[in-house]
């Protein structure tokens, strides 16, 4: 394993900021895995740290194949991650929406721009990353459909689930769009969670890289197949919005099977305690996405449904 520093600032007040990189093996640029762009995301920085452990074990033992190269960068933010802010402590500027970059512009851009230069030009892209939305999704694989996604790639991975989706405008400044610009196979992995840490999920991540890795020849590491997933597009998940704001309580969790007319949450008045409202579910189907935060406002997206598809 090789440490090498990607990006520096000299901190005035406070140790110098660094973002690191981990590099395995050598020769051809195999694998890029990217974890915390954000300063919420300990989940994200929890699978890279046991991925590098990991990887490290798994070198010392010769089990990655000869001429292949594995980059982890597990953190860009740790100056929010030590505030417990989500976006970039100067300016509240996210990192993920500043790709590919400018190595003379804003930090932000100037830290893309060092992220991207060191990931780019691998055959394939691993982003653990996070919702904009405070919620608990069931594992799955993202793709975007820039017309270089590769689905079946997707599958190797062994989750549940590969979501398909059509990049919006806001899109073409992440750094999975920009490696599939680039020509890397770019694959968005999501988890159960985001500000705090899942075991299970996280372990269910590591395998999926390590099971991915082995498929594509980079490393030899015996692991179970895992699921056959299910390939859909981000359109076929129905999202569920509360009625008005108040305290939120949550009856399902994602991979719970909900019928049509279910009550799946309510709406409690923050002062008197009283339900104000109860959210039922639109369709029969298995939670994808449920919210996560003590409060919910009106006509926020509190679920979303995987529907269920009769013959």
């Amino acid at each position: 394993m090789v440490k090498e520093t990607v990006f520096s600032l000299k901190g005035l007040y406070r140790e110098d900021f660094k973002i690191e990189a981990y590099r395995f093996g050598q020769g051809e640029k195999s694998a890029a895995i990217v974890g915390a762009l954000r300063g919420n995301e300990m989940q994200q920085l929890y699978i890279c740290s046991q991925l590098i452990k990991t990887l490290k074990y798994l070198e010392a033992h010769g089990a990655i194949t000869h001429n292949h190269e594995i980059v982890v960068i597990p953190s860009a933010n740790s100056f929010s991650m030590n505030i417990e802010k989500r976006f970039w402590a100067i300016d509240n500027q996210d990192i993920n929406r500043q790709f590919p970059g400018d190595e003379t512009g804003d930090t932000t851009k100037q830290i893309a721009a060092a992220i991207f230069n060191r990931v780019k030009g691998y055959s394939y892209g691993i982003q653990f990353a996070s919702f904009y939305m405070p919620g608990d999704f069931i594992p799955h694989v993202r793709l975007m459909d820039t017309g270089h996604q590769n689905a079946s790639l997707a599958n190797l991975f062994g989750l549940p689930y590969v979501i398909i989706r059509k990049p919006k405008p806001m899109d073409t400044v992440t750094l999975n769009y920009n490696w599939q610009m680039q020509g890397t196979n770019a694959f968005s992995i999501y988890t159960n969670s985001t500000d705090l840490i899942d075991e299970t999920s996280a372990r269910q991540a590591v395998s999926s890289v390590l099971r991915f890795l082995t498929r594509m020849g980079i490393l030899k590491y015996n692991n179970h197949s895992g699921f056959i997933a299910s390939i859909t597009n981000e359109e076929d998940l129905m999202a569920v919005k509360s009625e008005t704001a108040g305290f939120y309580k949550r009856l399902k969790n994602p991979g719970d099977f909900c019928s049509h007319e279910e009550v799946i949450a309510q709406i409690l008045d923050p002062h008197e305690g009283e339900i104000k409202a109860e959210i039922k579910s639109p369709t029969e189907g298995i939670v994808f996405f449920a919210h996560t935060a003590p409060m919910v406002l009106g006509d926020e997206v509190v679920y979303k449904i995987l529907r269920r598809m009769h013959e």
